[in-house]
């Protein structure tokens, strides 16, 4: 079995002693069938350590962007077109919008949203959106900004269906996390039961969102194990048929991800 985990922040795991270090991390992942990381970037400060992390394993790929809850940082379009130059980074983001965690006046986001979609287009690399309470306006630039030129991933998906559907009709994917584990995420299972299964990856976003059994614990790439199993019950499939599509989903979206894995 080969699983991706489309989405973990490995520069920001809190390892106790117990837990080893990040090559700890990284073969607990592949005992569990996780052969291929994406490590995101949320902030510029942080971004030369994500992009180390990416080059000293074959198996770990990297992007570059800011957080939309970012607010001390920016970036201009050129500035983001060079950070992305290197060959380990494989998208753009994670940006997008969030107004659960950012009030008042938000333009400086959505104008920084526009600058993200502009610079993945310059460079063809994929984007990584992340939205909350904050649908219509994601969708309404994502559509102004034609992202269907370059595609992408509606990361952690906890939105409905019809939003869903929109993103998929400008060819992005939908990914989920171990939210789609929790018992009140009713909605969010229904999306992952109706989307066709070639435009779906599954992810950690660790250290957070860990599924359960482990909800409330620090995640990491491993657990991505549990929300396929999860994912694949809803859908009355194997595990290695989920496994084998989202994972070919992955490689035909991050087209500068390199499987190391046969």
């Amino acid at each position: 079995m080969f699983l991706v985990d489309s989405h973990c922040h490995l520069n920001l795991l809190d390892l106790t002693p117990d837990e080893g270090d990040l090559n700890s991390v990284i073969t607990r992942a592949q005992k569990n069938g996780i052969h291929y990381l994406l490590n995101v970037c949320v902030n510029l400060a942080d971004f030369p350590a994500v992009l180390k992390t990416a080059q000293a394993y074959p198996c770990v790929g990297a992007s570059v962007g800011l957080h939309p809850n970012e607010e001390s940082e920016n970036i201009d379009e050129a500035a983001l077109i060079k950070l992305a130059q290197p060959e380990k980074v494989i998208a753009i983001g994670e940006t997008g919008l969030d107004y659960y965690r950012s009030t008042g006046d938000v333009e400086w986001q959505r104008e920084r949203f526009r600058t993200h979609i502009r610079a993945a287009k310059a460079v063809q690399k994929p984007l990584i959106i992340h939205t909350r309470e904050a649908k219509q306006d994601t969708i309404r630039i994502m559509q102004e900004e034609g992202v269907d030129q370059v595609g992408g991933v509606m990361h952690c998906f906890s939105e409905d269906l019809d939003t869903a559907n929109q993103a998929l009709d400008m060819g992005f994917y939908i990914s989920f996390s171990g939210i789609i584990t929790f018992k009140n995420a009713v909605m969010t299972q229904e999306v992952a039961k109706l989307i066709p299964l070639d435009r779906m990856l599954v992810e950690t976003d660790a250290p957070y969102l860990a599924p359960i059994p482990h909800r409330g614990k620090p995640n990491e790439p491993a657990y991505v194990r549990h929300t396929a199993e999860f994912i694949a019950a809803l859908r009355h499939i194997t595990i290695d048929e989920l496994a084998e599509q989202t994972t070919q989903n992955f490689f035909r979206l991050f087209k500068g991800a390199v499987r190391t894995y046969a």
